[in-house]
């Protein structure tokens, strides 16, 4: 007859029975973020794992994507969306854990150009004609139905009068480092992208900044998901320290958080 093995004793054979492998993954982190972030948040994790031994994995989109993606149940740890809309959305489906959330981030919009551009600095203000501007080219924008970045934009087009001239002239993509490449390539002779995704791309010029009041302030908020695993809480700690604090703010980010650390 075949001893019957206690709690403890089952445990500790599951524990040694377990691969190697299978048990590292489960202290897997996986961060859904806003593809602004992607440069920075590389560096923040890599520094986590350094420190902690606790890998990462980011999975970059726009911030309505992966918020559906949330939606229909895929795996992540920690949301930081480019707005405030999108971590509502996910918080009113009970997909975050509401009293983990905080606005991390603040952001710029700016007005890009290629680099070899002839195109000088403009002053965006009442009356900006950015239509003419892009000439006979087209205006490289985020999708201005869902995406952070092209819902600031439409708003600060619109509060500034210029909507209706470049409605018609708008290319607009997925996310805002799509719309960034695709002045970065010569596709588009102008753009609006946030002033950290021109600060990566060598191939681009800021050519002008739109005004504060001329659209909601871009700020990125931060939550752990309802499913998240227990060192998910070490992660976000990390976030907020110091040392996230000179990397945010190397790519030009606002840190809207007291350093924890």
């Amino acid at each position: 007859m075949l001893a019957r093995l206690t709690p403890l004793a089952l445990a500790f054979a599951t524990l040694i029975a377990t691969p190697p492998e299978i048990a590292a993954a489960r202290e897997n982190l996986t961060v859904f973020a806003a593809a602004s972030l992607k440069n920075a948040l590389d560096d923040i994790n890599a520094a986590f794992t350094k420190t902690t031994n606790v890998k990462v994995t980011a999975s970059y989109a726009a911030s309505p994507a992966l918020a559906k993606q949330l939606e229909a149940g895929a795996p992540a740890d920690v949301f930081i969306s480019a707005d405030l809309k999108w971590m509502d959305y996910v918080g009113e489906k009970k997909l975050i854990k509401a009293d983990t959330r905080f606005n991390l981030l603040g952001n710029k919009l700016v007005l890009i150009a290629g680099k070899d551009s002839k195109l000088g600095t403009v002053q965006i203000a009442q009356g900006f004609d950015i239509a003419r501007l892009a000439g006979d080219g087209r205006i490289a924008i985020a999708d201005v139905r869902a995406v952070p970045a092209g819902l600031y934009a439409k708003a600060a087009l619109e509060q500034l009068g210029a909507w209706t001239a470049a409605e018609p002239k708008l290319a607009q993509a997925e996310n805002v480092r799509a719309n960034l490449a695709f002045v970065a390539r010569g596709e588009a002779p102008i753009g609006i992208v946030y002033m950290t995704d021109a600060k990566v791309e060598p191939n681009v010029k800021i050519i002008g900044i739109f005004p504060e009041g001329s659209h909601e302030p871009v700020i990125y908020p931060a939550a752990m998901t309802a499913s998240s695993k227990p060192d998910t809480g070490r992660y976000v700690q990390f976030l907020r320290s110091n040392a996230s604090k000179t990397i945010f703010e190397k790519y030009g980010f606002t840190f809207l958080v007291k350093p924890t650390s």
